[in-house]
Order: structure tokens, then sequence, then C-alpha cells
């Protein structure tokens, strides 16, 4: 059974009409057609009983027929009403409208009305919840494509490592990185961090002209993407030697990304990954520098279904793939974070991520 016809057995079961995905990501799981198409309208129709169909912009029809969408894709150009289109193709399906799931995450409240504008006699229902756990389990095929990913992620970390120098700026080591992913024809799956010195004590800090020095901590946070599949790793490495306090932030980080690690397996709670990583940190006197969740799952998205977090009590199931990135960040001593993807397997876990974790100290030259 495809993906599509998953989700019309769930229609079926929950007796609603219609679904209409919207979310770029979902588009291309449902359909393995990428697009961004900012402003204009994206998704696909997916009805109880009758055949579904793509809207998407006019010049993007032949790339999603190209992709393997082989239902009907309907193209809007930039002058027409997209939604005008979208319910006449609707009406061509001659079902009752009754009930309509949704992706209420991503639907703005300005398209929801322009949807009950067409259909003002129909129910919305949200569809979030089952697409999640759709994509919560990764096939063998997606398993495949996001070690592909983690093993270029790898590539990058240790480019990255090879272009710290003395007075080289956070912004030049990363274009040397995203140019060395570029020349193996990969893009970036989110905006690449470096970041040098106490720079690195902002978890969601922004590079810019801060120069690397002697006895810094250079923080690397990336991923790529691999035939849709994203990966997310962070390095944190030493530029000469460094103070015995950021050692001792360094090796806490590491000891509490591998305590999650260790307990990774089907059946474990989300939220005890969480404390076992967290106590680590706290019993070192860190705990209030720990200011993040331990990690998220990932997919076809850097960020996605489930978060893990103290207060999750889901439990973790074969198949789930999800990052552990546990982080001290103190503003007077250092920034240290370090991340890996990792695969829940029948009976514990597989690290997809594998530069290494013992301290890296990168001679100046």
């Amino acid at each position: 059974m495809n993906k599509v016809q998953l989700i019309q057995q769930y229609l079926q079961e929950k007796n609603i009409d219609a679904a209409f995905i919207t979310t770029p990501d979902n588009v291309f799981y449902l359909s393995g057609f990428r697009s961004d198409p900012h402003e204009r309208l994206l998704g696909i129709m997916i009805f109880k009983e009758a055949e579904p169909f793509m809207i998407c912009p006019k010049m993007e029809v032949p790339d999603a027929k190209a992709a393997g969408w082989a239902f009907e894709a309907v193209g809007h150009e930039d002058t027409e009403n997209a939604w005008e289109i979208f319910h006449h193709t609707t009406n061509t399906r001659n079902v009752p409208l009754h009930t309509l799931a949704i992706e209420k995450s991503h639907l703005t409240v300005e398209r929801l009305e322009a949807l009950q504008h067409f259909f003002n006699d129909t129910k919305y229902v949200g569809l979030d919840e089952q697409l999640n756990q759709m994509r919560l389990i990764k096939s063998e095929d997606e398993l495949k494509k996001l070690r592909e990913a983690a093993k270029l992620a790898d590539y990058a970390i240790e480019v990255g490592c090879n272009e710290i120098a003395e007075g080289k700026t956070e912004i030049e080591i990363l274009s040397a990185i995203e140019a060395a992913m570029k020349a193996k024809g990969v893009y970036m799956s989110f905006d690449t961090m470096v970041l040098t010195g106490l720079n690195a004590a902002s978890p969601h800090g922004t590079p810019g002209t801060q120069k690397v020095q002697k006895g810094d901590l250079v923080l690397f946070d990336l991923g790529v993407v691999y035939e849709g599949y994203c990966s997310d790793i962070t390095r944190t490495v030493a530029f000469g030697e460094i103070s015995d306090a950021q050692k001792e932030v360094y090796e806490t980080v590491k000891r509490a990304n591998e305590a999650a690690i260790e307990l990774v397996k089907p059946g474990v709670l989300a939220k005890e990954l969480d404390h076992a990583s967290r106590k680590v940190i706290e019993d070192a006197g860190f705990g209030e520098y720990f200011t993040h969740r331990l990690g998220h799952g990932l997919g076809i998205s850097v960020h996605e279904f489930p978060s893990v977090h103290g207060a999750n009590e889901m439990a973790m199931q074969e198949g789930m793939v999800f990052t552990i990135e546990p982080g001290i960040y103190k503003n007077d001593t250092a920034g240290v974070r370090i991340e890996d993807d990792v695969y829940v397997t029948e009976s514990g876990v597989e690290v997809l991520t594998s530069f290494p974790k013992e301290l890296q100290i990168i001679q100046p030259k």
C-alpha cells in the first residue's frame, strides 16, 4: 500500500471526505516532488474514494510528473486565482465535502479563510498527528538516505576542522564548508553555524566576522540534504591548548551525550533520555547552562516529530531517527554542544554520525 492509499485508508476509517496536504515536506513525502512554492499555492488533495490531484504553480507541473506523481497535476499561473482552480478541480470529483482534514500547524488563517469561502459548509479537522505518525518510522530506503546524509555531514565537519587557522573568521570557515558540499552536489539542510570562542555560548548564535584565536573552542552545527533526507550534527573542537575549565565543560557534554545514547532502545521513554543526559550536566554543576531539549526527530525535515524533551512520555520505537544534542552555554567560559543522529534498532541504537567525539585539538600552523 503506497502513502496516498494509507491516507485514503485513514480517511475511510475516520469517515473524513478528503485531506488537503500543503507543507512542501509532506507533499514531497507523498509524491516525491520537491518544491518551494514561496507564496504560491501547492498542495495535494486526497479523497476518501475519488482520485487525488495535486495543485502547484503551472511552471512546475512537468517537474511534478517527472518526480513520479501519477495522478492529475493542476497548474495555476500567477495571473489566476489558484483557489478558484482548486475549487473547480475539487468539484469535478463529484463528492460531498462535509469534512476536510488539513495541516493545522501549516495552513495560515488567510488560506483557511480562502478554503472557507469556497467550502463554507465544510468542517475542518487536523491531519498533523496522522502525518507525524506515518513519517515517524523510517523505511529501509529512508534509512539508507539518512545514513548517507550523516556521512556527508561528518565530511563537512572534517572540512571545517581543516579550515581552522588563527585569524580566520567564522564566515570564512563556513563558506569553505558550504563550497565543499556544493562540489559534492549536495546542499545544506539549514543555515550552517560556525561559532568561535564565547560566541559559541549562544545556542543559536549567528556566524560573523569573529576571528579564531588560540585557546578557542570552535563549534560547528550543520547538516546536509541527501535525496530529500536531512542530517544534523554538532561538534566542538579546540584550536590549540584550552583551559581546564573549558575541558571540564567539554568532557561533561560528551558524557551527557553518551549517557543518552547508551539508553536508546525500543520502549525507553523520550523523557528518560533527556533526564539521563541532563543529570550528568546537573551533577557536574552546569545544570542551569543546559537550556534546551535533548533533541528532535529527523528525516525529510531537519526538525520533525517527535520533540525529545523531559516531559515527553512517548516510548521509543524501532525505526525512529532523532538527534541527541546536549550542550552547556556558559558565557564566561565556553559554549559546547555535541550532537549525533541516532536510529532505534530492534534491540538498541545505531549512531549515524561518526565524526570523533574525543576532544579534537587543532594545532596552530
